[in-house]
This record gives structure tokens, C-alpha cells and sequence, in this order.
């Protein structure tokens, strides 16, 4: 079973519009639904995925539930609330009654404020992060709380050497036994290179960087769809990427990496 763990879903032209992505951003102000991702995704094996909300209006979490409601291959969701808004433990409360509601993806502005994320971990929900300094003080503080980092922990994968401190990020975040990483945004936003690269080599010393301190059983798979289009490659040839490094390592680590983990991470219920 393949899942990918990192889509966006957004209508730009509905009568509201939408605040992501930028009308200027050509290659995906577009409508993008559920079928279009299908389209791409069940053709190369993928069986669910789910969702990264992008919107910062509340009740565009709610929009993707209702999505979710008649389509069973949006398997969760990751909301976007604002974790130190006063009314962010009623938002949670709502939305986190939804099976498909798996938890949120947060900017944090305000490094002593773990309220919001006491409760997270309360519901037994996941948080979506970047990795820095204060994801480290986060898994420190709240150690039941499941976090996976998003786009390859910042890596930079151009073709010159790793910066010496993001390596020593990451083997300190993989201390961290709540701690997940996940294998996307390589060609789009790791990569900067267009059309990206699809050889494996090119990569492979930056994820191995990952792989390393993570190992098999805490890295996951997601696409960055539609995003990952802005890197002139298919959806295809981002998953392909994955399924060649992936192939390099144990026979184990195929099934770890593209549903396994993101099941242990986000918890999911079957649809």
C-alpha cells in the first residue's frame, strides 16, 4: 500500500476564492480537487492520501472535511489552525471530532507558548512542523506528542555540500523519539534546480543525511502535490524518486516508508 502523506486541496474559484496560492503562481492557481489528484495518484499505485491544509481560514478545514466526507481516499487531514489563538482550544475541539481531522499543521510565533499544544497531544493528534531550533524544545516539552517534519528537514539538495548545521539539526531531532521526517518536497522546494533532477544519485547523499538519523522506521512519504509540479516534473517522477531511493535500502523499509509510518504518525481510521 502506497499513502501519500502530503497534498493540498483548494478551489481558488469558488465564490469566496481562496488565500493560497497566489494567483500569480500560474502553475497551481488552479481548482484542485480530490479527482484531480486521483487522476495522477491511483495510476502509480497510490491508495489514500492526506491533505496539508494551506488556507489559514478556519472554516477552510471544515471545506476539506466535507470533501473528505464523500471521498474515501482523503485518509486525514492536517488542519491549519493558529495554536495560540484564544479560541484555538474550541477550533480543536470542533474539528478534531471529525475521524478524518488527524491534526494540524503550525507556524509558531510564540516559542513559551505550549498551551495549545498540551492539548494537541491531549487528543492523541499529530503536529506538522519545520525544523528548528524550537521543534527540538517542543518534543522536549511534550514527549507523547507525535511530530513529523515536513519537506526533508530543509535540506538543501542543489548539488553542493550539506550545510554542516542543518545536519547537526537533524541528528539532534532524530534524538527525539516522537519525531518523524518526511521524504518530500525534494525536487520542488529542496531542489531549486528546473526541471528538477530524477536521477537518484543527485539526491542521494542529502537523503541518506535523513535516512541516517531517522532510519526506516520514522521516515514518510509524501508528494507535495501540487506544488511538487512548480519542479517540471510529473507527480510520477516524485514518487518514483522515493520508490528508487527507497529500493536501495532493506526490503523492510518499502512498506515502513509509504504507509506504515504516516498509520503510526497520523493514526488514521480505514475508509
Amino acid at each position: 500500500m502506497i499513502v501519500d502523506t502530503h497534498i493540498h486541496l483548494y478551489d481558488p474559484h469558488r465564490p469566496e476564492g481562496a488565500p493560497w496560492p497566489d494567483p500569480d503562481d500560474t502553475v497551481i492557481y488552479l481548482t484542485t480537487l480530490p479527482d484531480r489528484c486521483i487522476e495522477r495518484a491511483k495510476p502509480v499505485g497510490v491508495e489514500g492520501a492526506v491533505v496539508v491544509e494551506c488556507s489559514e481560514w478556519v472554516e477552510d478545514n471544515q471545506w476539506v472535511l466535507d470533501l473528505a466526507d464523500d471521498e474515501p481516499f482523503i485518509l486525514g487531514l492536517v488542519g491549519n489552525l493558529d495554536i495560540h489563538d484564544e479560541r484555538f482550544g474550541d477550533h480543536i475541539d470542533r474539528f478534531s471530532k471529525h475521524p478524518v481531522f488527524r491534526g494540524i499543521r503550525a507556524r509558531m510565533w510564540k516559542p513559551d507558548d505550549f498551551d495549545g499544544l498540551r492539548k494537541l497531544s491531549d487528543l492523541d493528534l499529530s503536529l506538522d512542523l519545520s525544523l528548528n531550533e524550537l521543534t527540538l524544545s517542543i518534543a522536549k516539552e511534550l514527549p507523547d506528542l507525535r511530530i513529523i517534519i515536513n519537506h526533508c528537514a530543509g535540506i538543501k539538495m542543489d548539488g553542493d555540500d550539506p550545510e554542516p548545521d542543518a545536519v547537526d539539526l537533524v541528528r539532534r531531532a532524530a534524538e527525539h523519539p516522537n519525531m518523524f521526517c518526511k521524504l518530500s518536497g525534494m525536487m520542488d522546494l529542496r531542489c531549486t534546480i528546473r526541471p528538477a533532477p530524477t536521477e537518484i544519485d543527485h539526491y542521494a547523499r542529502y537523503l541518506d543525511i535523513l535516512w541516517d538519523a531517522f532510519s526506516e522506521d520514522r521516515m514518510i512519504f509524501g508528494s507535495d502535490w501540487p506544488v511538487s509540479d512548480r519542479s517540471d516534473r510529473s507527480y510520477a517522477d516524485v514518487l518514483k524518486l522515493a520508490q528508487d531511493y527507497v529500493s536501495t535500502k532493506p526490503a523492510s523499509a518499502e512498506a515502513k516508508v509509504f504507509s506504515e509510518n504516516a498509520r503510526r504518525a497520523y493514526k488514521w481510521q480505514d475508509r
